[in-house]
């Protein structure tokens, strides 16, 4: 079983920024394509990015377009999200999450075997 721990929400203002990290064992090697979604109360996890770390490349869903940035320390086997301009809509309790993989490497939860706890992220008007 492999363990995710996230880090870094809190409670920001409109157009405020976090950067989220997520540091688990993950798979051994550079073969895993890791994400991040979200959860927002009385709403479906949805998908926020995908990285894989075989080549670095990455997908994002459009709502989160030029605003979000992921990345990854394939050494650490740590995953980052930078989070700006952050809208109150996006508040939501943040989750990481890994698969063994780069084939279709897209953010669907369905998608991914292993989850983190999550983090909360509460965006203020």
């Amino acid at each position: 079983q492999v363990r995710l721990v996230e880090s870094g929400g809190g409670s920001v203002q409109a157009g405020g920024s976090l950067r989220l990290s997520c540091v688990g064992p993950g798979y051994t090697g550079s073969n895993n394509c890791m994400g991040w979604f979200r959860q927002a109360p009385g709403k479906e996890r949805e998908g926020v990015a995908t990285i894989y770390d075989g080549d670095d490349s990455t997908y994002y869903v459009d709502y989160v377009k030029g605003r979000f940035a992921i990345s990854q320390d394939n050494t650490k086997k740590t995953l980052y999200l930078q989070m700006n301009s952050l809208k109150p809509e996006e508040t939501a309790v943040y989750y990481c999450a890994v698969r063994w993989g780069g084939e279709n490497c897209r953010p669907r939860p369905t998608l991914f075997f292993y989850w983190g706890q999550g983090t909360q992220v509460t965006v203020s008007s």
